[in-house]
């Protein structure tokens, strides 16, 4: 057998929005980087286009990549390309957390990270030996990636197809979170990505705004900090628009650090408050939780270094009562908070909680995959029913996500910049909330066979 084309895919889910999609496909680009110069590769993102399934045939190898989310599209997508003779693998993190159950259908499936295993199965597919599995979790050093090639760049052309770029600058968490993938797809050890390889590769794409992959790079504020100075320092030398990451409240703690990463033109923190309950500590591996004056002094002093904050919190753990959303309204309110997003406690494969609550009889029978995308309720919780848990969250974002709380969030944020910042931080002040607008939107949707949900009555 000689492979024809090589087609990589990202199931759809939430559309195009003014002719942009919000998920670019970064995992994507670079394991296509990975495919020969000889061999055709396409991205298809099908928020943007639809899969030839027409198109393919017996010396294709298709590769797919889910969250638990998707899985069941990823499943409906490789049904068909099956029947036209293609192969199929599946990797991302549902196969990486569910190996057992998505072997049964996938032709091959990639566990952890593919880097170093997809050449192999371009390989093995090309002399018609694809294996059922391929598992790569040793966590390699960050400066092994190879570089996202310029026939990509020009195939995904991310600056027009998609409103934020991604980038990942470190991989990895040291948390021990029962509710978390992070540690079980990426690993517990921190990685850093050579500051010259980052600034090469933002270079190289032209991107002038992005968003951090990273499961917590505000971490390496306490584990790395000489690695972040210098990375603070390389950045604030190219001419971007904005950029944001994922953190914990330690961040407030290194104004040193602070100062320089507005420097280097970052927008706001996401920051993982997780919860205004205290009676969820346990279940939060190692984070501050419910302190309300520690929350208030994290926000006062990113504020002070000139940097947004988003507050991320979570619903539905075993202290929560339903009292737990207006109180969490009422610290939002008083809060300044720059940005909020909330979400529903889900119970993914692969963690402590689902093993626990499976001991325990708590999960939803039947609950589609489709579901678990923390808008959702997939478990019974301890002190409240699901339904008071979904309408408690309702009832919350249509407080944080109409138009009234966007707008003021937004002018505030926007105010906090210098006048001339303006027209460059525009965009930033108003879109975290927007975006958080259009997933809680979700909720009026109700599963299909193929995967993709569709706006219930």
């Amino acid at each position: 057998m000689s492979i024809r084309k090589a087609y990589l895919i990202q199931p759809g889910r939430d559309g195009a929005f003014l002719g942009k999609a919000t998920m670019a496909p970064y995992t994507l680009m670079r394991l296509a980087s990975l495919v020969p110069d000889a061999v055709p590769v396409e991205i298809i993102d099908e928020d943007l286009k639809p899969v030839p399934f027409a198109a393919l045939g017996p010396d294709d190898l298709v590769g797919i990549t889910a969250k638990t989310l998707q899985i069941e599209r990823a499943r409906w997508i490789a049904q068909r390309a099956q029947a036209q003779g293609a192969k199929v693998v599946i990797g991302g993190a549902h196969a990486t957390l569910a190996p057992d159950e998505v072997g049964e259908w996938a032709d091959s499936i990639a566990v952890g990270e593919a880097y170093r295993t997809w050449p192999q199965m371009i390989a093995d597919f090309d002399r018609g030996a694809l294996q059922p599995r391929y598992v790569d979790e040793e966590w390699a050093h960050l400066d092994e990636l190879a570089p996202i090639s310029d026939r990509v760049l020009a195939q995904v052309d991310e600056n027009k197809n998609y409103w934020t770029p991604y980038l990942e600058i470190t991989r990895g968490c040291p948390r021990s979170c029962t509710f978390c993938t992070a540690i079980r797809v990426s690993g517990r050890k921190m990685r850093l990505r050579p500051v010259d390889q980052v600034v090469e590769e933002i270079e190289r794409r032209g991107i002038k705004r992005f968003f951090l992959t990273d499961d917590n790079f505000g971490l390496n504020f306490r584990l790395y900090p000489e690695y972040m100075e210098a990375l603070f320092k390389e950045l604030r030398k190219l001419p971007l628009k904005g950029w944001t990451c994922q953190a914990e409240q330690l961040v407030a703690d290194y104004p040193d650090l602070l100062k320089l990463a507005r420097e280097a033109h970052m927008d706001k923190f996401f920051i993982g408050f997780e919860s205004a309950n205290p009676d969820n500590r346990r279940e939060l591996g190692g984070k501050a939780a419910g302190n309300i004056e520690r929350y208030r002094q994290v926000i006062d002093r990113v504020h002070a270094a000139g940097i947004g904050v988003v507050g991320l919190f979570v619903f539905g753990f075993d202290g929560d009562p339903p009292a737990i959303f207006q109180s969490t309204y009422d610290f939002i309110r008083a809060s300044e908070l720059d940005g909020v997003s909330i979400t529903i406690l889900t119970p993914y494969v692969g963690t402590p909680q689902r093993r626990t609550w499976i001991e325990q009889g708590r999960l939803i029978p039947e609950v589609p995959w489709s579901l678990y995308d923390t808008n959702h309720v997939t478990y019974y919780p301890k002190q409240m029913s699901p339904e008071q848990l979904a309408q408690g969250y309702d009832w919350l974002a249509r407080k944080l996500y109409g138009w009234p709380g966007i707008a003021s969030r937004g002018l505030r944020n926007l105010m906090r910049q210098r006048v001339r910042d303006w027209p460059r931080k525009a965009f930033a002040s108003f879109s975290t909330d927007f975006g958080y607008r259009l997933e809680c939107a979700h909720r009026a949707w109700v599963p299909a066979e193929d995967g993709i949900g569709r706006r219930g009555e």
